[in-house]
Formats: C-alpha cells, structure tokens, sequence
C-alpha cells in the first residue's frame, strides 16, 4: 500500500507571472475604446448626429426655396391668364411701361420742383 503524505503537489512554473485581474482590465479598457470609436462615428460619421443636423437645416432651406418658387409661378400664371383673357390687363401694362395713350386723351407731365428758399430768415 502507498503512504499518504500531506505534502501538497508541486505545481508547474509558468513562464510569465500574471497579476490578478490584468485579462480582465485588457478587456475593459478594449471594450471602452469601441465604445468610444461608435459615439464618435455617432456623432461625426457619414450619418452621424452632426450630419443629420446638417442635413436638415438643407431640407428646412429647401423647402422654403420650394414654397417661394411655388407662388412665384402662380403670381406669373395668374398675370398670364389676365393678359390672354383681360384686355384692360394689356391697357394698363401699355399704360404703364409704354408710356401709351388713347387718342383723344391729353397727358401732362408734372416735374418736381425744388423746395422754395427763405431768403428772410
């Protein structure tokens, strides 16, 4: 029969002595550096927060340029439905940028003349 002895088994020499914990602090520290890369790409990334800012203030601008086109062209569709169909719409314009007439009418141009001067005072 083998002898019992209370000796502890030796135990095998590593090569490199580890500190408690150091595996699991690399993992933290890598874990925190991916955290960070994905809230910078969050925030500055090709559809980050900052982009998506960016890109809205485009869209508000954009429509509003969209709304300012839009009743331009109704203004412009309006003028030209009154110059095919209203005939006192041509009078007007000739009127005001011909400078044109009706025969029989007389025009009169009145000139601004300077303020008069006190010569009292």
């Amino acid at each position: 029969m083998p002898r019992e002895t209370n000796r502890p088994t030796p135990r095998r020499k590593t090569k490199a002595l580890k500190r408690p914990g150091q595996g699991r602090r690399l993992v933290h520290l890598l874990l925190l550096f991916l955290a960070s890369l994905i809230v910078v790409n969050g925030l500055i990334g090709d559809r980050g927060l900052l982009a998506m800012i960016e890109a809205r203030r485009q869209n508000s601008e954009l429509t509003q340029a969209i709304a300012r086109q839009r009743a331009d062209n109704a203004r412009l569709r309006e003028d030209a439905r009154r110059l095919r169909e209203d005939p006192t719409a041509i009078e007007e314009i000739a009127r005001r940028e011909l400078g044109l007439i009706r025969p029989g009418e007389k025009v009169f141009i009145i000139k601004d003349l300077p303020p008069p001067t006190t010569a009292g005072r």
